[in-house]
């Protein structure tokens, strides 16, 4: 057994399996072996003969909390999740708790938003005098983050980590703690201690390179973002992140995703690291490339929930009814997951079923009032259908306000401040990079630094003067019950802002900003074709759909832009730009603001 763990450990399940069965076939009654030998089943692509070990081996032993954990992880797998729940709620109970089981299902609450069951689960194993697991105690966090509680987080792992300060599993925790509210020198100060000591997990090093890319340390991001995933060659965020920077600084897909192929080639199973392929191709603008290296196992009656969801984003760019088939395939496996109840209500506005989406919507936003790509699906529908609210909902006229700042001080006037603010932002931007993947811009480049915390003197006195704009636009809205108007109580804060840089050709596709309340475009610094005035190139848009629907839907306003002019407007309003031809580049800021809790 101890030659079978250390195979598991390298991966070499096929060796592993082998072995496992001759031993489970000469001692049946041996409980642990038939738990592993499902394991290797698992990995190996047999899910049902997995799952039947473990059945098995639970009516030798029901009370084996290690059984009931990798039963809950394989119903996971295949998208059970509510016989997931009760499995690892078994693993949990009594003596023999197995702290592996509340991790997984800490980790499934946090993933399917449900940060406050996760908090439950977490919290009891994060107690003080417990042993702190570090994966936990990122659960732990995860939750209090999700909930808005991340003051309580830093000041609970803070407290720990000072009372126990050699205690890496707390210095995990803080790390991410701070980072969540945006000290990111300081967690990446606490990670690199933790490593320097020894301690390394592939948490960590996502930490830490996560603290890193903030900072725009993006060599030193990508050297931890690679030991991490030698400790966790699954690791998908990992991948992501490593894959964002590698065709930032390249453009080249291959050797973006080199390392996440690499991974696919060892776990050729793993559903998790194929949905992540998809998404960084979708993100890279191959929609159809996305659905393909999808589709295969896809087509699985097994198939989990999250690929069939991942399948149909990347149909929904190119063919709304096969997205639709996907997500009605998911909800039956998953009836209240939201990722498929949204990616069902844009299918369902791609093949013309705008009643039908109209009302997964409203349900959708019964429990989620402020998302706003939600609200843009219910806007969409609702001007599908000729609704009156539709009107009041996407009141361009009213709800975009353009506004000319007034020059910081120490800048006496607004072509200087803009001079140095240009230079400024130039500095951040690579002249030979490429623009972000997933993102809505084409032709251009993105910073990746929140600018509301930058130290540069333009930038910081950029964001003093957007204060007045922004009082005056909430005066300007007043209150009400709609969905803008609800959340105003005259307080805000700024959530995440970025600079983006368009080349010639350069445009934004029509998209809305889920996490927002109130949207921002300033402009820094225009070609002149947009300056003239003599053209529709460069305008900013509204009202065109990011996404496809039956009838299409153009856009219905636009504003023209100048330089030093900051336009507010609702999250939840898709918008986009039209592409411009100039040598000369389109320089611009933006920030989301939420209002303050």
């Amino acid at each position: 057994m101890r030659a079978i763990s250390g195979l598991l450990q390298a991966g070499q399940f096929r060796a592993a399996h082998e072995r496992l069965e001759a031993i489970a076939e000469a001692n049946p009654t041996f409980v642990e072996a038939l738990r592993l030998l499902a394991g290797t089943k698992l990995a190996l692509g047999d899910a049902r003969a997995a799952e039947a070990l473990l059945r098995r081996a639970l009516e030798l032993d029901p009370g084996w909390a290690a059984t009931h954990t990798t039963l809950g992880e394989l119903l996971l797998a295949s998208g059970r999740g509510s016989e997931a729940e009760i499995a690892l709620r078994r693993a949990i109970e009594g003596a023999r708790a197995d702290p592996r089981a509340a991790l997984v299902l800490a980790r499934y609450y946090n993933d399917t938003g449900r940060p406050a069951q996760a908090l439950t689960v977490a919290a009891s194993f994060c107690t003080p005098g417990r042993r702190l697991d570090s994966e936990l105690a990122t659960q732990h966090v995860t939750a209090l983050i999700a909930l808005g509680r991340q003051a309580e987080a830093l000041s609970l792992f803070g407290e720990v980590a000072g009372t126990v300060p050699d205690n890496p599993a707390s210095a995990q925790a803080l790390a991410l703690a701070l980072n969540a509210v945006g000290r990111h020198a300081e967690a990446g100060q606490v990670a690199q201690r933790a490593l320097a000591r020894g301690f390394r997990t592939a948490t960590l090093c996502l930490t830490y390179a996560k603290s890193l890319m903030a900072e725009g340390a993006n060599e030193r991001a990508e050297a931890a973002l690679r030991d991490c995933l030698r400790l966790e060659p699954r690791l998908t965020e990992a991948h992501n992140s490593l894959a964002q920077l590698i065709w930032v600084r390249t453009g080249d897909l291959a050797s973006a995703t080199e390392a996440l192929d690499e991974a696919l080639r060892r776990f050729g199973n793993d559903d998790a690291l194929w949905a992540t392929k998809a998404a960084i191709l979708q993100g890279a603008g191959d929609a159809r490339a996305a659905f393909e290296c999808l589709a295969p196992r896809a087509e699985r009656a097994q198939a989990p929930p999250v690929l069939l969801v991942r399948a149909g984003l990347s149909a929904l760019d190119f063919d709304p009814a096969q997205a639709l088939t996907l997500a009605q395939r998911a909800i039956r496996l998953l009836p209240d997951n939201t990722p498929a109840r949204n990616l069902l209500a844009a299918a369902q506005l791609g093949v013309g079923d705008a009643r039908g989406a109209l009302q997964n919507c409203e349900q959708l936003l019964a429990r989620t009032p402020d998302d706003q790509y939600l609200i843009a699906l219910q806007s969409t529908a609702l001007r599908l259908l000729g609704d009156a609210r539709y009107a009041q909902l996407c009141d361009y006229r009213n709800l975009i306000l353009p506004l000319a700042i007034e020059p910081p001080p120490p800048w006496r006037d607004l072509p200087s401040f803009l001079a140095d603010l240009t230079a400024s932002l130039n500095r951040m931007h690579d002249p030979n990079g490429h623009a972000l993947l997933f993102q809505s811009l084409r032709h251009g480049t993105e910073t990746t630094q929140d600018l509301t915390r930058s130290a540069d003197p333009a930038v910081r006195a950029l964001f003093d003067a957007f204060a007045a704009p922004i009082a005056r636009y909430l005066d300007h809205i007043g209150r009400g019950t709609d969905a803008l108007r609800r959340r105003n109580a005259g307080r805000w804060r700024f959530n995440g802002s970025w600079s983006v840089r368009l080349r010639n050709r350069g445009f934004h596709m029509s998209h809305v900003h889920p996490r927002g309340w109130i949207s921002s475009a300033f402009y820094v610094e225009l070609p002149d074709v947009m300056v003239d005035g003599r053209t529709e190139e460069g305008v900013l848009s509204f009202g065109k759909p990011g996404i496809l629907t039956t009838p299409s839907l153009d856009a219905e306003y636009s504003v023209r832009p100048s330089p030093g002019m900051l336009v507010l407007f609702p999250s939840y309003f898709w918008h986009g730009t039209i592409p411009f031809q100039s040598p000369q580049p389109r320089l611009t800021v933006a920030f989301d603001a939420v209002p303050e809790r």
